[in-house]
């Protein structure tokens, strides 16, 4: 029987899906968020945010070791780390609503 795929290649397919996700996650939280938030807390705009990870989704894949991959993790975290946690604050009704 031929083996298809080999140790590294399951770590490196399985950390590229868990790549994907965490763009996905990002992505999909970016969207949900109300627009004036960004604006408030000081960060870009949701458009700016969501054409960013939409493109590390759609240029970067699961792709870990290329440019656009990296770059497109590299914009998550920033996302997630950053961004999220300082949009999350604002809440409906406050002085940005």
């Amino acid at each position: 029987m031929i083996d298809l795929f080999g140790p590294s290649e399951l770590l490196l397919m399985s950390l590229g899906l868990g790549a994907l996700a965490l763009k996905l996650w990002a992505l999909i939280d970016a969207v949900t968020r109300p627009a004036p938030a960004f604006e408030a807390a000081g960060k870009l705009t949701k458009v700016a945010w969501v054409v960013i990870l939409a493109l590390a989704v759609a240029l970067g894949g699961t792709n870990l070791l290329g440019l656009f991959g990296l770059v497109g993790l590299i914009a998550a975290i920033v996302y997630l780390v950053d961004v999220r946690p300082a949009v999350r604050g604002m809440r409906p009704g406050g002085p940005w609503a």
